[in-house]
């Protein structure tokens, strides 16, 4: 295997895709434990997307030998401390992707970040037995996200592998 950065990002881009086609047997498959290759699947997609995006800021902080260069999670280039050093177009559009929080990049960071979250058992209202029609709820509870779905999955594949394919043709132009 080759020794350039680029290298990794195309690896985990693949294996990002193999882990999608097992997510798709698993969704189709019928076995006792398909919930839990589902969820395994969606877990491992996850970890090489976001490993796609570690790789990707890996090639660009290497090419512009950022000290950063072997920072060992993503969050850690993409903050606008880094930028303030010095003004690259292809880390400024990444920072920014990732600070707006209905872009496909910044839920596959929370994605990634809720992973390793322990779970919450969910919140049931108690109910009052005089009261039958009424309902108590809480306002400030967070509502339950839904499963992210293979098609959403693979957009977020797709729009890496795009996104690292364009900034590797302007960064070759240099």
């Amino acid at each position: 295997m080759a020794h350039e950065l680029y290298t990794r990002t195309n690896q985990k881009i693949y294996f990002a895709g193999l882990s999608l086609e097992a997510l798709a047997r698993a969704e189709a498959g019928g076995a006792m434990n398909a919930q839990a290759l589902v969820q395994a699947g969606r877990e491992s997609v996850l970890f090489h997307l976001y490993g796609a995006l570690l790789g990707l800021c890996h090639e660009i902080a290497g090419f512009y030998r950022l000290p950063q260069a072997n920072a060992p999670r993503a969050e850690l280039l993409l903050t606008r401390e880094v930028l303030e050093s010095i003004a690259i177009p292809e880390l400024a559009e990444l920072v920014e992707l990732a600070h707006n929080p209905e872009t496909w990049l910044a839920k596959l960071l929370a994605a990634h970040s809720a992973m390793f979250q322990p779970p919450r058992v969910p919140h049931k209202p108690k109910g009052d037995v005089t009261q039958p029609l009424i309902v108590a709820v809480n306002l400030d509870e967070e509502e339950q996200e839904p499963e992210l779905s293979r098609e959403e999955l693979e957009q977020w594949r797709q729009n890496l592998k795009a996104l690292a394919i364009r900034f590797r043709d302007g960064l070759n132009e240099c």
